[in-house]
């Protein structure tokens, strides 16, 4: 009976969300978005696509989306937003983490792109334009997706902190305790398969259209680059998602090593409460900037 009422109110939120797009005026950019989508799917094979088409999604993605937070460090006005503002980044540590970038998706990452293929083929997924979901479908398995690879984010992450274990695959990644944007993927490359998991789960769940990978790639790096960035920047349009947690959030986990160990929600570190340390440190930045402002005043 609970299934049913699940499924029936499911059906319900798709049809009021179709009938409220069914009054917005047409997207602009759908029709060149399309022709494209359609002059690739002429001039590339369905390999071609899956693999070199998704090397460069992740590529341009990570890298377009870091620029903001490495152009930052150059902006005094920006110096007020950065969390940790006594640990300024320093070229070194960019280089030695853009070195490691390199050879894990090159090295660990490109390998598994190569099967995106085969797992398409495997499954049916389609590629053509007419099959393509959505836009609200799309964004509602994405929402899905990131659901179920931030569970398994959290008690992966969580066990990677083990002491037996932390020393020899995620103390790598915490090499810095001031995280910024490129150090996303900086990781042992057990991580990187071990957490990375995660990621492919929500696919093997929701795919239904080549498009969905892509767009999966795409808001979840846009998710992990932002709570590594180091800055907290007001007005920032990942905090309208509902218990989204956030770069104060995970900076706390660098910085402390210590509980935070979600990486989009907040809801396990609550039910667990692995972020009663974070929470009183809020309360205690909360009572120290009272202070100081009573002794302005």
């Amino acid at each position: 009976m609970a299934m049913n009422d699940s499924v029936s109110i499911l059906n319900s939120a798709y049809l009021a969300v179709e009938y409220i797009d069914s009054f917005l005026p047409d997207n602009p950019l759908q029709q060149p978005f399309k022709n494209a989508w359609n002059y690739m799917l002429d001039n590339y094979t369905k390999f071609q696509i899956a693999t070199w088409g998704s090397l460069l999604v992740h590529e341009v993605s990570y890298f377009l989306l870091c620029v903001p937070g490495f152009v930052f460090q150059f902006i005094p006005y920006m110096q007020k937003y950065k969390i940790q503002q006594d640990k300024p980044e320093t070229w070194e540590k960019q280089w030695k983490c853009f070195k490691t970038l390199l050879f894990n998706h090159f090295f660990i990452q490109l390998p598994l792109i190569c099967g995106t293929y085969y797992f398409t083929e495997y499954f049916n997924i389609p590629y053509e334009w007419e099959e393509m979901p959505r836009w609200y479908v799309l964004v509602a398995q994405c929402f899905g997706c990131a659901v179920i690879e931030d569970a398994w984010h959290y008690f992966l992450h969580r066990l990677l902190h083990h002491k037996r274990i932390y020393k020899y695959i995620h103390k790598v990644h915490h090499e810095f305790v001031s995280p910024f944007g490129m150090q996303a993927e900086y990781a042992h490359p057990l991580e990187t398969l071990i957490l990375g998991t995660g990621f492919f789960i929500g696919i093997v769940v929701f795919c239904n259209h080549m498009v969905l990978l892509w767009a999966w790639v795409i808001c979840r790096l846009m998710e992990t680059i932002d709570v590594h960035s180091g800055y907290d920047v007001p007005l920032n349009p990942l905090h309208l998602v509902p218990f989204y947690a956030g770069a104060r959030f995970h900076d706390f986990h660098h910085m402390n090593f210590i509980g935070n160990y979600a990486s989009t929600f907040t809801w396990w570190d609550r039910i667990f409460g692995t972020d009663s340390q974070f929470i009183a440190y809020k309360e205690k930045e909360k009572k120290q900037q009272l202070i100081a402002n009573k002794k302005v005043n």
